[in-house]
This record gives C-alpha cells, sequence and structure tokens, in this order.
C-alpha cells in the first residue's frame, strides 16, 4: 500500500492540554508574538504552557510588569536537566528553521506535533504566518489539520575511552615501555535523534578526510574529501542541497548520502532505503581524525577506533501544515530557495494574415 501524503491527518485522543511554547533566544522582534501567544493559549483557552527557563530570563519579560501574572502561570525547564518528554500534548515554535531542530533534540524519543510559525530568516520548516494565529491555533487544538510525518535518524556514536598515561621518553611511571601513548579502557556508547543531518567532516585539519561508509555491514565507499553529509528528506533541502544533493519530499521513505567537495569526478549523492545501517569509520590509513556533528549540535572529534551507526528512527517528527505536505513543500522550494525560477522565453509572435 502506497501512503497517499493527504491521507495524513491530525486526530487527538483526547484534547490537548500542555503546549510547549519554544522562542528563538535573542530576537527582540519575537518578544510581542510570544507574549501574545502566551495570554491567547493560558487566558482564553486555560491551557498549561511549558516555558524554556532562559526564555523568561529576557529582562524585555522579566521587567514587564503587565506580563507577569501570565508568567506566573508558566511551568520552567532547563535543556539537559529536566525531562519534560511525557508532559507535552503540542509544541509551538516561534522563529526560524532552528527552533524546529532545537524541539526535535528536545525529545529523543516520541514527538508531540509541532506547528511552527515563520518568524526567523528562511523558514523552509515553518508554513505558518503570525498574523492570524488564533484561528490557526483553535483549529490545530480541535484536530482539523494535515500532517506531515517528518522522519529522523536514530545515530549511535561508539567511542573508545583513552587514558593519557605520563610518558618520558617513551617510558611509563612504572619503567614500562611505552609503545602506545594512550590505553584503551572500554567504550563510551552515545545516542542521538536526528532530524536534518549527521555532518562528518575534516575539523581543524588542512588534510582530506578519509572515511569508510559501510552499508548493512558491507563497505561501498571511501570519502576522501571534505566530509560526507547523511541527510533525512528533510535535511535534503539544508547542507545536502547547498552540497550538491537532489531534494526530497519529506514524505519519501530514504536516506540521502551527500559527498562534501569530494575529490572526484565521479563520485555523485546517493539515495538508499530507509530501513539500512549505515556505519561511518576513520580508514585505517586516514592521517588525520575526523569531526561529526548532529542537525549543528554535540560536534565532537571522532578517532581510529570509533564509529558512527545511522538508521531511520522509530520516532518521527509530526509536523503540521499550513495546507498539505505537498503544496506546503512546493511553497516552500519557490518562496525560500526560488526554485527554478528564471526569466521566461518570450512565444512567437503571429503574423496577421492580410
Amino acid at each position: 500500500h502506497i501512503q497517499d501524503p493527504a491521507s495524513q491527518r491530525l486526530t487527538w485522543n483526547k484534547p490537548p492540554k500542555s503546549i510547549l511554547v519554544i522562542k528563538k533566544i535573542r530576537d527582540a522582534s519575537l518578544l510581542q508574538p510570544f507574549k501574545q501567544l502566551c495570554v491567547y493559549l493560558t487566558e482564553e483557552n486555560n491551557m498549561i504552557v511549558y516555558v524554556e527557563k532562559k526564555v523568561l530570563e529576557d529582562p524585555a519579560i522579566a521587567n514587564d510588569e503587565n506580563f507577569g501574572p501570565v508568567k506566573k502561570k508558566f511551568c520552567t525547564f532547563r535543556e539537559d536537566y529536566d525531562d519534560i518528554s511525557n508532559q507535552i500534548d503540542f509544541i509551538i515554535c516561534l522563529g526560524g528553521d532552528g527552533t524546529l531542530l532545537y524541539a526535535s533534540s528536545l525529545f529523543q524519543g516520541s514527538v508531540p506535533p509541532v506547528m511552527a510559525f515563520h518568524l526567523g530568516s528562511l523558514g523552509f520548516l515553518t508554513p505558518f504566518n503570525f498574523e492570524n494565529f488564533q484561528s490557526q491555533v483553535t483549529q490545530v487544538i480541535e484536530g482539523n489539520a494535515a500532517l506531515v510525518l517528518r522522519s529522523r535518524l536514530k545515530v549511535k556514536v561508539v567511542k573508545e575511552h583513552r587514558e593519557k598515561s605520563t610518558v618520558q621518553n617513551g617510558i611509563e611511571e612504572n619503567g614500562v615501555v611505552s609503545a602506545n601513548l594512550e590505553k584503551e579502557v572500554g567504550k563510551q556508547i552515545m545516542q542521538y535523534q536526528v532530524l536534518n543531518e549527521v555532518v562528518v567532516d575534516r575539523g581543524p585539519s588542512s588534510y582530506l578526510s578519509n572515511v569508510d561508509v559501510f552499508l548493512d555491514g558491507h563497505l561501498i565507499t571511501t570519502v576522501q574529501g571534505d566530509g560526507v553529509i547523511v541527510s533525512t528528506p528533510t535535511g535534503s533541502t539544508a547542507y545536502a542541497a547547498a552540497a550538491g544533493a537532489s531534494m526530497i519530499h519529506p514524505n519519501v521513505p530514504a536516506i540521502m548520502i551527500t559527498p562534501i567537495c569530494p575529490h572526484s569526478l565521479s563520485f555523485r549523492p546517493i539515495v538508499v532505503p530507509a530501513g539500512v545501517e549505515l556505519k561511518i569509520m576513520l580508514s585505517p590509513d586516514a592521517r588525520n581524525t575526523a569531526w561529526v556533528s548532529f542537525d549543528g549540535r554535540k560536534r565532537q572529534e571522532i578517532c581510529h577506533g570509533d564509529s558512527i551507526s545511522i538508521t531511520t528512527s522509530c520516532y518521527p517528527l509530526p509536523s503540521i501544515c499550513f495546507r498539505d505536505p505537498v503544496s506546503d513543500w512546493f511553497e516552500s522550494l519557490a518562496e525560500c530557495l526560488h526554485w527554478n525560477v528564471r526569466k521566461k522565453q518570450n512565444n512567437f509572435a503571429v503574423e496577421e494574415e492580410e
């Protein structure tokens, strides 16, 4: 059965009561929309509103006496300290595409539906305008909206623990000759849920990166260049598009592999099935280490013996559409990326017959 994008609709098992409002930090233009939205949710809809603590530390919000009674009703949390994943029914983002990526990072398991308002710079993933926010939010709360399930990547990073030892002239403190300055003492495992892409690059090194890419345990290629991007269809219009990849609609179940400035004339981006497992490791003869980041965050170094395993997550991000999944996507291509914009060719002039 082929999934019809138009058949994905938002339905609530019970009316949503707790809403997470995510506001772009350090943007004064968002203060008034943020206050309007919070007043509407708490006073007119009697919702429980969750807000990140650092958002309320903004002097323009902290010193606003009129906003004080609304602020007292908020539930606050701190990133990396408080787990709110089981307390949120619905998410509203105010900002650009980065706010949606940030919302995704807060939920390492199931993600509530996300409604994103375009108040940032690009706005490819944020289809709603804030002018008529009351009617639009009300429609979503009543369950009258289309959805697009944006697939995410489940990423597992396995690192070898390395313990530095004091060495003088190749001899350790206990007098044993040291062939290697590091000792391996177990493994460290980290997991991430990624909405856009995993980027492996050469970092500050002047040498080409040299990493091996495995698919379901088989070596498919070695990347020699600035690095490689492993992206979701949602991420195909982000860094991957800048690196020359095709753009894939988010309803297509796929993973895209895109080299960054490869030193090869024939290394084209490829699309693989969503069900495969990719593994990326430093090549044994790599001259330097590599660096990896996840949706532009949590950047870290990858050394020999470390590995990055990537599969499609079973926890997609349900993004609420302005119209429908197809119309919204082509609208974003036209508005944000000016896809296929050119001056039209003139038609032939028809000579009038005498």
